[in-house]
This record gives structure tokens, C-alpha cells and sequence, in this order.
């Protein structure tokens, strides 16, 4: 049952002008680069998944949750511009965003667990770093995420008016109910993922430091880049869970003072959040050694010389006349 401080959420006396402005250029810059980088992410996952390639499982599904969520883009830069939207598909698209948040830091825990069982257990745990028990594990990240989810828009009420409640819209201030999914959410969904994720990186980069078969450029190569992982995922969550965390504190249950003060920053670190979706498939794919080699082999297999061209077309010519 929905708590009657959502009542008051249809807001407390300001326009939304942050949104309004930056909302269209900064999403219009997303969906520019996510897009095409996302499809491409997924076809070279794809390729590496026929390798037998367990991360790249991981991989597949990531670029999947960040495709989705790219596509939603276009929605929200309507809803920017204040243009109509439909109320079910303005529910959609925000539970396709929380679900590509979490869903994404779900399989970036996959991702992490998997490399620092690869590099501090090298000779154990062979089975389970299997493609088909990472096809498993990346269905159960998503069947968790979902039941959650929907366990949490029960709890707020929105799951039983799914069509009539418009979820795009953010309610001012948080009711009671709505602060205790936010809170979940910041705990289940982000402390627990980032910790998770430090550790194995810490793990990592101890099993590396006493590796006498690596050198200093390898190192400092896998150091540089675990740090990459882990500052993107900081720079992108951190300020949207604070600012979360903060206004489910402080606004319950009628609390219009706070609810201004955090809005304008609220706002702007949702849109932050997008970074993350942009930053995956460059970081995970297109900046890794494997994925370079099979874009490389797919585009050399594919180029065709001039002079190939001039051979092949001859001999068509010479077998149509024969």
C-alpha cells in the first residue's frame, strides 16, 4: 500500500530547470556514443564468447542491461522537453533503468569475482569459471535483479498501479515507503558491489606484486586498468547513492525544505549515471587486448584489396562466358 506522502510528490514549488536544460544535451552525447559502442561491445563479446571465453558471457549480458537502458535515452530527453509520454511506457523506462544500475553492478561483481579467481586461484575453481556456468550465473543476476525489483515496487506501492503512477517522474519529497527502497537499493545495489569489487582488485593486484613471471609493464598495464574499473564505477554511482541515500534520510515524511535543497543535485547525478553505460563497452571490450585481436582478424578477413577485386571479378566474367 502506497504511504500518502506520495501524494505530495507532484513537487514542492520549483521548476524543474536542471533537467529541463541538461537533460536533452547530455543524453542526446550518450545515446551518440553508448549506442554504437554498446552493439559493438555486444558483437565482440560475441566473438569471444565462441572462443570459450568466460568474462566475455559477462560481457554479452552487460552490454545487453547498457543497450537497454541507451534505448530508454530518447524517452527521457522527451520527458526533458515537457512532451507527452505515454504512462506505461514512462513506468518502463524508469524500472529499465534501476534494473540497468544494478543488473550492471550485479555482473561487474561477476566479472571481478572471475578474474581473481583466474589470477590469485590460477588452478583451482576450473569449473566454475566454465562459459556455461557463467550463462547461469548471468540468468540468476538477472532473476535476482528482477524479483527484487518487483519485491520493492510492491512494497511502494507503485507495482500494484503500474499504468497510473507515473515512475519517470520524481516524487518530492520521498515518502516513507520510497526511502526504504532507496535505502535497499544503496546498500544492496551499490555498497555491497563496490566492496566486493575493492576486494577482489586488492587481491588481485597482491597475487600480481609477487608474481616473478610478470614484468613491471604487464603490471603496471593490469594495475592501471583495474583502477580504470574502479574509479569509473565511483565516479558514476557514488554521487547519485549519496545524494539517494541523503533524501531518504531527510525528507520523510513532509519535508519540502530538504527536498529543495537536494533536488538540483539529485537530478544531475542521475543523468551522471549514464556514464557508466558509455564507459563499459570501452573499457571491457574495446580497450582489451582480445577484443582487439578479433576486431582486427574480422576486419582483415573482410578486406578485400583492389587487386583481389580485379582477379575476382575476371574469373566471373570468364566463367559467365564460358
Amino acid at each position: 500500500m502506497m504511504d500518502n506522502s506520495s501524494n505530495l510528490s507532484i513537487n514542492c514549488g520549483k521548476d524543474n530547470v536542471v533537467d529541463s536544460h541538461m537533460y536533452p544535451t547530455a543524453y542526446s552525447v550518450f545515446f551518440i556514443i553508448g549506442f554504437p559502442a554498446n552493439c559493438l561491445s555486444l558483437y565482440v563479446a560475441y566473438l569471444l564468447v565462441l572462443k570459450g571465453n568466460t568474462v566475455a558471457v559477462y560481457l554479452i549480458n552487460l552490454s545487453v542491461s547498457d543497450l537497454l537502458y541507451t534505448i530508454t535515452l530518447p524517452v527521457w530527453i522527451e520527458l526533458a522537453f515537457r512532451r507527452q509520454v505515454d504512462d506505461t511506457l514512462c513506468g518502463l523506462i524508469a524500472v529499465v533503468m534501476h534494473n540497468s544500475f544494478y543488473v550492471g553492478s550485479g555482473l561487474l561483481c561477476c566479472i571481478s569475482v572471475d578474474r581473481y579467481l583466474a589470477v590469485v586461484y590460477p588452478f583451482y575453481f576450473q569449473q566454475v569459471r566454465e562459459v556455461r556456468t557463467a550463462v547461469a550465473v548471468g540468468a540468476l543476476v538477472w532473476g535476482i535483479e528482477i524479483m527484487v525489483h518487483a519485491a520493492l515496487l510492491a512494497h511502494s506501492g507503485a507495482l500494484d498501479s503500474f499504468s497510473a503512477r507515473r515512475l519517470c517522474e520524481e516524487r518530492m519529497p520521498m515518502g516513507r515507503a520510497d526511502a526504504t527502497v532507496a535505502i535497499v537499493r544503496v546498500v544492496l545495489g551499490f555498497l555491497l558491489p563496490f566492496f566486493l569489487m575493492a576486494f577482489c582488485f586488492q587481491q588481485i593486484m597482491k597475487s600480481l606484486r609477487n608474481s616473478p613471471s610478470l614484468e613491471a609493464t604487464a603490471r603496471s598495464k593490469i594495475r592501471n586498468l583495474l583502477l580504470l574499473l574502479l574509479l569509473t564505477y565511483m565516479v558514476a554511482f557514488t554521487p547519485y547513492q549519496v545524494v539517494m541515500l541523503l533524501r531518504a534520510v531527510l525528507e520523510p515524511p513532509e519535508n519540502c525544505t530538504q527536498a529543495l535543497l537536494l533536488r538540483d543535485y539529485y537530478m544531475v547525478f542521475v543523468a551522471t549515471t549514464t556514464i557508466n553505460s558509455v564507459a563499459d563497452p570501452i573499457i571491457y571490450c574495446l580497450m582489451s587486448e582480445s577484443a582487439q585481436t578479433e576486431l582486427k582478424a574480422k576486419l582483415l578477413k573482410r578486406r578485400v584489396t583492389p587487386r583481389q577485386l580485379w582477379f575476382s571479378s575476371r574469373a566471373t566474367a570468364t566463367t559467365s562466358t564460358s
